[in-house]
């Protein structure tokens, strides 16, 4: 069905654009942002820290933003992989079809400490409360920017925003007008394509359809043979955005997908070795749509409603996973006098998912489940100073059907001593409530001959309480020219109550048979950690037709253990990531039709006993050409220093070790 689907789409697209051609060629996207300068860069407007439009420059957290240019730019084909180019944030290919990416530590497969939103649409999976990376996708030219704030953010955003926040905003369907065809092919991208088009309902409404889709081969093992890991995907949407009134606006938006992707996986097996490999073959589907009212008023003040629903389903040999996801939102902003605007918001909701039993791997004692989650926040910025000091405070109370209330509070300062200058300091508090998987759930691991003749058994408990995080921030953020921009962030964790698994007493399980030993491994709250750590940035107008950005970060983290734990895992993973992490984007547009880019990046080595990964530097580099206006013909290099080389090793879930390696792709880029 989702093929028919996607072809209909494709061909309206094609059809719709073709006879409109007379007239779209003066609906063209807004201005190239390498065309801007330093001080509109800095100007750029983002929602992410406070829930209100507000200057870059101003805002009081560490926060950054991707341009759509800015990914466009770098060569990368997913969203997953443009995220290399923002400080702070460590992104990891496990192989070709997954990722481990976070910000200030805890980074693997299932990071569960990072909320990621598309266009204010969460897209974790309540199974393991992280996100599954291979289906967050959208066309790349309708990202309008990634807003990227690292640091506590669940005063406003709830419950999972711990160590940052992912705002993915798509463009606004005026501003995609007309139509869009891109198609390439190369070594990796083995195909991809996407068809956009772009039309006017009467005088105040704009909607856009697209249609994407791509394959991607398998990658390597460490001695270079292909893996058992390709994968691809289908994706087709829309989106309205209509101007009801001067006051009123509405945007309706929708997406579906489906797709396929390979694994080679370590299952569990009731004979010795305890374990035995398995290619795999993952199906992932869904699809979901979002109505949005915007509403201003002339003295400042605006509100918002949104619902939006979600649909996921996920099939592979651990688990069958389907879940529906229905969520209301409301928000008011207000000015109160000459020194106060409030912000506040209440919120609902309803998440009914079904875990059925999958054979001997993964048993549940709950195939279905509904959970709800209640929330309301309240923020005010006060102006102490006008022009000059101001203070933020506030705090998000949410009640879910785990551990209850939850209240995560924050206080911001933010001092402007000069227009072109802003510090910041910040102390929050934040929190991360228990998955599907790890409180109703229990399912068998794979053996390991060297911890004993056991089969591992993890095992879920309503007991589990939320693992808590107080941070302490501070910022600068200065312009000391009109050709350069630094940014920089210090900041200090203390996590408390991280998830611990505890081994109990084995016993003897008959069934399936041979009989086989059990370890049962409990859920708890026995780990604590440390973590300090410094951010910085760069944005340089070299020349007018030069601009390069940089980022460097630093992080430490250290963990322990409390009440006599026994958890193997925690320590390792908490201390293990990489220390330093930095990267160079040069974007030089060399003339009218001729764009040069290069992106080179260092990732420090890992740390961890049993998954040690060496350091690195790679360099990607696009090449660009526009023999007209409205095309545009390009070549990308990727991963060019080595053959190949490995940047993490799978943990929880034992998926065969892959490498990336070199690669390349061409492509065009048609809009009419």
């Amino acid at each position: 069905m989702m093929r028919h689907l996607f072809m209909a789409i494709l061909a309206c697209a094609i059809l719709q654009a073709t006879a409109s051609l007379g007239w779209a060629q003066d609906a063209r996207e807004a201005t190239d942002l390498t065309e801007l300068s330093i001080e509109e860069l800095m100007n750029i407007e983002v929602t992410s820290v406070s829930k209100k439009a507000e200057p870059l420059s101003e805002a009081a957290a560490a926060i950054y933003v991707l341009t759509g240019d800015d990914i466009r730019r770098s060569g990368a084909t997913t969203i997953a992989d443009a995220l290399r180019l923002v400080p702070g944030v460590e992104v990891a290919r496990l192989d070709s079809n997954k990722w481990a990416i976070s910000t200030r530590g805890f980074a693997n497969r299932f990071s569960n400490k990072l909320l990621v939103l598309i266009d204010g649409r969460s897209v974790y999976t309540p199974l393991y409360s992280g996100v599954y990376w291979e289906v967050q996708d959208a066309p790349l030219d309708d990202i309008k920017r990634v807003e990227v704030v690292r640091g506590p953010g669940g005063t406003l955003w709830g419950a999972n925003a711990v160590n940052g926040v992912i705002n993915i905003i798509t463009k606004r369907a005026e501003e995609t007008q007309g139509g869009y065809v891109q198609a390439g092919a190369g070594t990796e991208e083995e195909l991809f394509g996407t068809v956009r088009y772009g039309g006017r309902i009467g005088d105040n409404a704009f909607y856009r359809i697209y249609a994407k889709a791509f394959d991607r081969d398998s990658s390597v093992d460490p001695t270079g043979a292909d893996t058992h890991d390709d994968w691809s995907m289908r994706r087709a949407g829309f989106r309205i955005d209509w101007a009801a009134s001067g006051d009123d606006t509405l945007t309706f938006q929708g997406d579906l997908y489906d797709g396929e992707a390979r694994q080679t996986v370590l299952l569990p097996f009731p004979a010795l070795p305890l374990s035995t490999l398995v290619e795999d073959h993952i199906a992932m589907g869904g699809g979901n749509l979002l109505l949005r009212w915007e509403h201003s008023s002339g003295d400042d003040s605006d509100m918002a409603l949104q619902l939006y629903y979600d649909r996921a389903e996920r099939q592979e040999a651990m688990y069958d996973y389907r879940r529906d996801t229905v969520d209301l939102d409301f928000q008011h902003r207000r000015p109160t006098g000459d020194r106060h605007e409030i912000v506040w918001g209440l919120g609902c909701r309803v998440i009914a998912d079904r875990l059925p039993p999958q054979g001997f791997a993964d048993i549940t004692d709950e195939e279905t489940r509904t959970s709800n989650l209640f929330s309301a926040f309240v923020q005010d910025e006060i102006t102490l100073v006008p022009a000059r000091l101001a203070l933020t405070i506030g705090s998000k109370f949410e009640h879910n059907d785990f551990t209850g209330l939850e209240v995560q509070p924050s206080a911001r300062l933010a001092w402007t001593p000069k227009p072109q200058q802003t510090i910041w300091a910040a102390v929050s508090r934040a929190v991360r409530t228990p998955s599907r998987g790890e409180g109703t759930a229990y399912g068998t691991m794979p053996g390991d001959l060297a911890f004993g003749p056991f089969l591992p058994r993890g095992i879920g408990t309503d007991e589990l309480e939320s693992e808590r995080l107080v941070a302490f921030e501070i910022g600068y953020r200065v312009q000391p020219s009109t050709w350069l921009s630094l940014d920089a962030a210090a900041f200090h964790n203390e996590y408390d109550n991280l998830l611990t698994w505890e081994s109990g007493m084995p016993f003897l399980e008959a069934a399936p048979p041979p009989p086989h030993l059990i370890l049962p491994m409990y859920t708890a709250n026995n780990g604590r950690a440390r973590s300090n750590g410094i951010e910085l940035a760069a944005d340089c107008m070299l020349q007018s037709w030069w601009r390069v950005r940089a980022g460097y970060s630093y992080l430490e983290v250290s963990a322990h253990l409390v009440n006599e734990s026994t958890d193997p895992w925690v320590v390792d993973d908490a201390e293990g990531m990489p220390c330093s992490i930095a990267f160079v984007h040069s974007m030089m547009t060399l003339t009218r039709r001729v764009e040069l880019d290069l992106a080179a990046r260092y990732v420090d080595s890992t740390r961890i006993p049993w998954s040690e990964v060496s350091s690195y530097t790679e360099l990607d580099v696009r090449l660009a050409w526009r023999p007209t206006r409205d095309l545009e013909l390009f070549v990308v290099g990727q991963n060019l220093i080595h053959d190949r080389h490995a940047e993490a090793i799978p943990s929880m879930q034992a998926t065969q070790v892959s490498e990336v390696e070199r690669s390349a792709y061409a492509g065009v880029t048609y809009r009419f």
